[in-house]
């Protein structure tokens, strides 16, 4: 399929083939037919993107001050390597789309195959020949209007957000500044709803558009004058802000013409410096709209299609732009004379020339098409496109295919693996293939593809490396080594005891390798730390320290059905640490949290382990410290000897009162690159794992009890390998 993208770091825009995106449970697969690119969004990216690396620092400065803080933390080589390849990731633009439907998830209900919807969100609705959106974000519409004009659905539901904030009633007199796509759908909403509407624009042609489609309109230079006139001196009841300037104008101007005790609406991304003087002797309201409508950037709502009670939230943002579809299809919303532009999405490049300026054209809707459904080919099925040619024989011993290819991923492990000798790069699979296929191309693979399966059973692959959602960990181990596979997954194994159970009875039963990736066993200064304590015979005192950093609760991490929690998901690293420099196992467990407050899940914790010959590791791992601070602190006291592990940055080994000091000042060796050539390595000599399946074993059981007992209150004994 064919997809527009912005490539951030060079301001490329191009269009490119993609493999088709799988549906899955709660989304719809839908083949667009028309969508409709953001003048204000889009250009703003676009223009950003175009920017040099100085332009695109100075006109953001807060993540400037984000690169600087992280080099601090983690050293200026790993840092800029972050940067860069997040400038290098592409851009899906596009939020307002509409189309057939051609594949619905598991739990989609009143949505079925054939049908027209519109669609909607950002990462969602964009500009390709396919797209899935979640069930919340996808409104159905009847043969009644076009699919060009179904596609403006979502800018209607902007509107109507920002209509509703004001409550305006019957007769209300209502100012709209800003005459782009915004001001003039909102004034047809406006009108819709029994409201007297003038238009304020600067520019001379966009009032005369509006004027000539119906809506009373003024230049900026006459706005108060003609205002004064239209509301018979007393103000309007509602104004809103639909312009998009850096200008702190339109605000201005809001609170000369607002009414005293009116409500000024901002729609669009304006200057916000609120001139107390009018503002506060009118004692005007001043509301900014979020989107369209309650549920936007609520993960449960959007993504994981939870929604709200109607008789407590009667507007969200799905019935917003089911309202919207009414209007459309009552003739109370014309967007006809709206449009125009076109390019078809092969052209789609040019749609961004002229929401630029590159193309002097007046414009106001700029729509891109794609194939009528007559001229579709029936190809949803392909998901998978070749990226080049096998330019290696397939006899090599390690043929690597890839699962999951996001920011770690990309930034992480891709570029390990591409630096390693003798491996023939296969396939790499991604939901929606844009990151799969970016990531093919950067790091040489065969093909890219948005069906796992395609990687699973490939007979030309047997190492699959599984850097997938934790939740999608024990499918994809099963299957790849029902099919002969060596795996490679990122942590954790499993996020749930039933699945460990299960991924135990798979690799009994298979004679491949499985491999879990906890590097930091293999980092240079983890080795240190075992020849240091090689000859140790007394039990050992082991200290971690934490610094996690606070992350969202609606982050896919604390939920437990994805990403297991943040003990299972990411302390599961330092749990299995602690096993490996005792060279013992974990018996027991006493886990002490400080109280959530709304704010935490679980994510504050001391964790005390006992091992099998007495020795003591404390994991403390907390989010609620400040980010400047190192991450990760290990302390550990044993036989005269100190070790201090200063963030994989510093390394101490303290004896007979001399200190060895060793430091990497510019990169933290967390040991990806170590763990996965020790891995090949093992392939292929025919060893077993670098890490025994007990280790890993007695590793994820450790976090289940840590987590058991936190919640119950008391010591845990770990069941440990048989």
């Amino acid at each position: 399929m064919k997809q527009l993208l912005q490539n951030i770091r060079d301001g490329k825009a191009e269009v490119v083939d993609l493999p088709i995106p799988v549906v899955k449970p709660g989304y719809v697969l839908v083949r667009n037919q028309a969508s409709v690119v953001s003048a204000g969004t889009e250009r703003m990216v676009v223009s950003f993107a175009e920017k040099n690396l100085l332009g695109k620092a100075q006109s953001r400065p807060d993540l400037v001050k984000q690169v600087l803080d992280k080099a601090k933390r983690e050293g200026i080589i790993p840092t800029l390597e972050a940067a860069f390849n997040r400038l290098d990731q592409p851009m899906a633009l596009g939020y307002s789309s509409a189309g057939i439907v051609e594949n619905v998830g598991a739990d989609v209900k009143d949505i079925t195959p054939g049908m027209r919807v519109a669609c909607a969100g950002g990462g969602f609705a964009t500009h390709s020949e396919y797209v899935v959106v979640p069930k919340n974000l996808v409104v159905p519409f009847s043969e009644k209007i076009s699919f060009e004009e179904a596609a403006f659905t979502t800018l209607g539901a902007i509107s109507l957000q920002g209509f509703r904030l004001a409550n305006p009633q019957v007769g209300d007199l209502v100012a709209i500044i800003g005459l782009g796509l915004l001001g003039c759908l909102m004034a047809d909403i406006a009108k819709a709803a029994g409201c007297k509407v003038i238009g304020i624009d600067l520019d001379p042609e966009r009032v005369k558009f509006a004027n000539q489609n119906g809506i009373i309109a003024s230049l900026r230079e006459n706005a108060i004058s003609q205002s004064q006139t239209f509301t018979k001196n007393k103000g309007f009841d509602s104004v809103f802000i639909c312009a998009d300037t850096k200008s702190n104008d339109p605000v201005d101007l809001a609170g000369m013409i607002s009414r005293d005790r009116g409500i000024v609406v901002a729609l669009g991304a304006v200057g916000l410096e609120i001139p107390r003087k009018n503002y506060y002797e009118k004692e005007i309201s001043f509301l900014i709209s979020r989107s369209y409508g309650p549920g936007r950037y609520d993960i449960n709502y959007e993504e994981n299609g939870i929604d709200y009670p109607y008789g407590y939230v009667r507007w969200t943002e799905g019935r917003n732009l089911e309202a919207v579809v009414s209007l459309l299809e009552e003739e109370k919303i014309n967007v006809k004379p709206l449009i125009t532009h076109r390019f078809p999405i092969e052209e789609g490049v040019k749609a961004y020339d002229v929401i630029t300026g590159k193309n002097t054209m007046p414009f106001m809707g700029v729509v891109i098409t794609y194939k009528s459904v007559e001229n579709y080919e029936k190809n949803y099925e392909k998901n998978r496109v070749v990226i080049r040619s096998n330019a290696r024989p397939l006899t090599n011993t390690v043929n690597v295919g890839v699962l999951g290819a996001g920011l770690y991923a990309s930034s992480v492990f891709l570029p390990v693996i591409k630096k390693a000798t003798g491996i023939n790069s296969v396939g790499i699979c991604s939901a929606k293939g844009l990151n799969a296929s970016h990531a093919a191309k950067k790091y040489g693979y065969e093909y890219a593809c948005t069906e796992e399966n395609e990687i699973l059973d490939d007979p030309n692959i047997n190492v699959a490396v599984i850097l997938t959602r934790h939740a999608d960990h024990p499918r994809q181990i099963i299957r790849a080594l029902n099919n002969g596979k060596h795996v490679y997954c990122e942590k954790p194994l499993s996020i749930d005891e039933d699945s460990l159970q299960k991924i135990r009875s798979t690799y009994n039963e298979s004679d491949t390798i499985l491999m879990v990736g906890f590097n930091r066993r293999f980092s240079p200064f983890v080795m240190k730390i075992k020849e240091f304590l090689s000859g140790n015979s007394e039990p050992i005192y082991l200290n971690y320290r934490v610094n996690a950093g606070l992350l969202p609760l609606n982050h896919w991490l604390h939920d437990p059905n994805v990403g297991g929690g943040r003990i299972i998901g990411e302390a599961c690293h330092f749990i299995d640490l602690l096993q490996y420099i005792t060279g013992k196992s974990p018996v027991s467990v006493r886990s002490f949290g400080l109280p959530d407050l709304g704010k935490y899940n679980e994510d504050n914790v001391n964790m005390v382990f006992t091992f099998e010959d007495g020795s003591i590791g404390t994991v403390e791992y907390l989010s609620n410290g400040d980010k400047s601070c190192p991450k990760e602190y290990l302390e550990i006291f044993t036989g005269g000897k100190i070790v201090q592990l200063d963030d994989f940055k510093k390394l101490s080994l303290i004896e007979n009162n001399k200190r060895k000091e060793f430091k990497s000042p510019f990169r933290q060796d967390k040991g990806h690159a170590n763990s996965w050539n020790a891995f090949v390595e093992n392939i292929r000599n025919g060893d077993e794992s670098p890490i025994s399946f007990s280790d890993i074993w007695n590793g994820a059981q450790a976090c289940f009890s840590a987590v058991r007992s936190l919640r119950e209150q008391k010591s845990i004994q770990i069941d440990l390998y048989k």
